[in-house]
């Protein structure tokens, strides 16, 4: 059974293609047989962060169109080869694709991979509804800010009126030393406002950036810090019960880092 899961926000700028991009490729490493969509046509950048821009040549409006068949369009990952993404299209706007679209698309893959993740782009307008319109989960990214924070209750509130489906979140980009000087929203404030259900936490690192820039997810070295981030929650989605990683975690002073306890105030 394949199942659809729908990366989306409400609010740009927040990290939803970078956890797309991210999740897909832990998954893959844990043996999923995945398809990530990228939805934002016009403004496509998935494939940018996969590092696959060079070897696109049908996208998802094509598909639709009927200028090709669905294998014409995936693209398969550098270095995984359970790992495909379908590209959207640079030249057109979202009103080339329909939500009926995109069903007829999640249909020709039902049964030929494991997780379809879908890349939804920033609002709540046209591109958003092709996005969400065949995903039977949803993931939903924020940063720890209250702007983000609202966008993402308005989308938690569209798609509860409609009784769609589960929704996970994931708090993107957390920084411990301002969470502990009540600077940044803790992920406490930020479910307690929310009311759903935890996938996972990524701090805030620059490792991130620059595997973005070098179209290599952060994903594939599963020994940083948000790589280990993206592959917990890949396990979770998978059914696991992994402990969070204590990213707010009290810092050890000087001395008890070299095993001296608390300093003597003699």
């Amino acid at each position: 059974m394949t199942r659809v899961i729908t990366v989306t926000s409400g609010k740009g700028g927040v990290g939803k293609t970078t956890t797309t991009a991210n999740l897909g490729t832990a998954l893959a490493r844990l043996g999923q047989r995945v398809v990530i969509i990228d939805t934002d046509i016009g403004l496509r950048n998935l494939d940018v962060v996969m590092g696959l821009q060079n070897r696109i040549v049908y996208d998802v409006v094509d598909l639709v169109e009927g200028r090709c068949r669905l294998r014409q369009a995936l693209i398969r990952d550098r270095t995984l080869e359970n790992l495909y993404l379908l590209p959207a299209a640079q030249s057109r706007d979202k009103t080339a694709v329909s939500p009926a679209d995109m069903m007829r698309v999640i249909q020709q893959l039902h049964g030929d991979c494991d997780i379809v993740l879908i890349d939804s782009p920033a609002g709540i307008e046209s591109g958003f509804r092709n996005a969400v319109a065949p995903a039977e989960a949803f993931i939903l990214v924020t940063t720890p800010d209250v702007s983000s924070v609202q966008d993402v209750d308005r989308v938690l509130g569209i798609l509860e009126a409609e009784g769609r489906g589960e929704t996970r979140l994931v708090i993107n980009r957390i920084r411990p030393e301002l969470v502990r000087r009540s600077e940044m929203m803790s992920p406490d404030e930020i479910l307690d406002r929310l009311n759903v259900s935890l996938l996972g936490l990524v701090p805030d690192n620059e490792g991130v950036l620059i595997s973005n820039s070098k179209g290599m997810p952060i994903a594939h070295d599963a020994r940083s810090l948000p790589g280990r981030a993206y592959h917990n929650m890949a396990r979770r989605l998978l059914g696991e019960d992994v402990a969070f990683i204590p990213l707010l975690a009290r810092r050890k002073s000087l001395w008890e880092r070299i095993g001296l306890g608390k300093r003597s105030k003699d």
